[in-house]
């Protein structure tokens, strides 16, 4: 069978007064990200391990921040539409996992859901998304709560 793997990574900076979108999930803190999507760190980083371990380039070269068609876009449309390009690659997605690196809110709470909405939002049951959080001990940019990192991976496989 033919396995593959990919890796994302994703950062974007948080000001106030913006809306938190994180795994497809909005969570209320006084926060939120900068960026002309949504700005869904957790999602990009997934589009980025899913087409990475296509070899079919990253989240910029599909839906390019230069462009007003992204412009505020829901990134679980962005996850949608990289799940339907490796379908008609003939690839299938066997799990993603994440970690989320932000020093607030705690997300313990919203992880069943974000996992659901990205479970969904990739066509797959909710058992092949793992979404895992931790602070950074309030060192660097995500401690100071400038900003938020995800780094994720992605097996998928041909069918």
């Amino acid at each position: 069978m033919d396995f593959r793997i990919g890796h994302g990574y994703d950062v974007h900076a948080l000001a106030d007064g913006l809306k938190l979108v994180l795994g497809g999930v909005e969570i209320p803190f006084a926060k939120g990200f900068v960026a002309h999507s949504d700005g869904d760190v957790a999602i990009h980083a997934i589009c980025d391990a899913l087409l990475g371990a296509a070899a079919l380039g990253d989240i910029g070269e599909h839906f390019p921040d230069t462009s007003a068609d992204y412009a505020g876009i829901d990134s679980k449309i962005l996850l949608q539409r990289v799940a339907v390009l490796l379908r008609r690659k003939g690839f299938e997605i066997g799990n993603v996992d994440c970690t989320v690196r932000m020093q607030r809110p705690k997300l313990r709470p919203f992880i069943g859901a974000m996992r659901s909405a990205l479970a969904g939002a990739m066509g797959v049951d909710d058992d092949r998304v793992s979404v895992k959080a931790t602070t950074t001990e309030h060192l660097g940019f995500e401690g100071r709560e400038e900003g938020v990192s995800v780094s994720a991976v992605a097996l998928i496989y041909k069918v």
